[in-house]
């Protein structure tokens, strides 16, 4: 029996949850296998770990070019199939990867279905709700699926250690095939009949055309590809970071969780100052203490040979914090305006946010150089695009 998702919310909700988590693991449960994987395929180049969430990030971003005009055509439901269908096979054939440039290939056709889910989750909460109603039900789901990244490090570092890490990839099948199941017997068609648009390609042109016009929501996406790109960067370089400066050894999993877990608090407490100011304002002033943080960290990273952990951590956590007010809030404002073509504005959004942040993110990654400076310099020259976007877009 399908749900009704204005009453039942917490289903909705974690149905949501579930579909973002199959993008989530994709890259949160690799983190602790990436050195062992690019050891045993033959990577030319230490950094050229990262490269395994650039691809990836790129497939995600572009298809989500396809899959935004495609949910307003024939529905969010049916195209939300099309792409968890379209990851299950590249899953499938990566633990058989020859060497390491065949498994970036199915990394990034992994990427091109998974994309789905990123971009048809807020066109179908936009579907039903607006407003501050869309904001609060967005930053809901985005505290609850950020569970996901907290256990997903630990997860996957336990199943290296009974296993090997081509049974992350089984582990991701079976995820995957879990949010078919619940999506196909639970969630509606979000996207009524008469709302639809046929899938040609002048008038998906024309919605493309004014997504990109409408500075708001042009201005927004950029902002929001700025920002991720911290997070993108950092991920890629956690295990250099963590294992090749810090010596975490099997703990480093569990820096990646408070990450997530500053990032879902950060949630939390979102869905409830959207209640009481404008999401534009929370994305503002977060925005600048993030950009304050990074000149700090910065000149930590300048006079230190080496930033004391506890320090680094207490940097980098804040600036996590302020990167869950920002990055739910200008989404929520870019898409305000789109509310006629949804799925074209997320998808758009979507691209900017996922292939945009992952150039930027793997260019911090192309100049790290085994000290913090040129992850912090990175992040400030991230923050303070982020700021100046979203003044160049700011609602009338």
């Amino acid at each position: 029996m399908l749900i009704n998702p204005r009453t039942k919310r917490a289903e909705f909700i974690f149905i949501l949850v579930t579909i973002l988590s199959v993008g989530a693991l994709a890259i949160d449960i690799m983190l602790p296998a990436m050195p062992q994987i690019a050891d045993d395929l033959g990577a030319s180049d230490p950094n050229a770990q990262q490269l395994m969430v650039t691809y990836y990030m790129f497939g995600f971003g572009f298809s989500q070019l396809i899959y935004g005009p495609l949910s307003d055509s024939i529905g969010r439901k049916k195209a939300l199939h099309i792409g968890l269908w379209l990851s299950l096979l590249p899953i499938a054939l990566s633990p058989f990867a020859p060497e390491y440039n065949a498994l970036l290939a199915l990394r990034f056709i992994q990427g091109c279905g998974t994309g789905a889910c990123r971009v048809l989750t807020p066109s179908i909460v936009r579907d039903m709700f607006e407003g501050r109603e869309m904001a609060k039900i967005m930053s809901l789901t985005t505290m609850f699926y950020m569970i996901t990244p907290m256990i997903a490090p630990s997860l996957g570092q336990l199943i290296i250690e009974f296993g090997t890490w081509h049974h992350t990839f089984f582990f991701l099948a079976a995820v995957a095939l879990i949010a078919l199941l619940w999506t196909g017997l639970r969630l509606p068609e979000t996207l009524a009949e008469e709302h639809r648009k046929p899938f040609h390609l002048k008038p998906i042109l024309m919605s493309f055309v004014e997504v990109a016009t409408n500075r708001t929501t042009r201005w927004y996406a950029f902002a929001n590809m700025a920002i991720f790109a911290t997070v993108i960067g950092f991920l890629g370089l956690s295990p250099q970071i963590y294992l090749e400066i810090y010596d975490l050894g099997r703990f480093f999993p569990l820096m990646i969780a408070f990450t997530a877990t500053s990032i879902a608090v950060a949630s939390l407490l979102n869905a409830r100052l959207v209640n009481h100011f404008d999401p534009e304002k929370i994305a503002i002033v977060a925005n600048i203490i993030f950009v304050i943080l990074a000149l700090c960290w910065s000149v930590q990273a300048w006079q230190l040979v080496t930033i004391p952990f506890w320090l680094f951590v207490i940097t980098h956590q804040s600036m996590m914090l302020c990167f869950g007010l920002i990055g739910s809030n200008q989404i929520t404002v870019a898409m305000q305006p789109m509310g006629h073509i949804a799925g074209t504005a997320s998808s758009t959004i979507g691209f900017a946010h996922s292939a945009g942040g992952a150039a930027l993110g793997a260019t911090i990654g192309f100049f790290y150089n085994g000290t913090i400076m040129p992850v912090a310099i990175g992040f400030l020259a991230c923050g303070l695009g982020s700021l100046l976007f979203m003044r160049l877009g700011k609602p009338s």
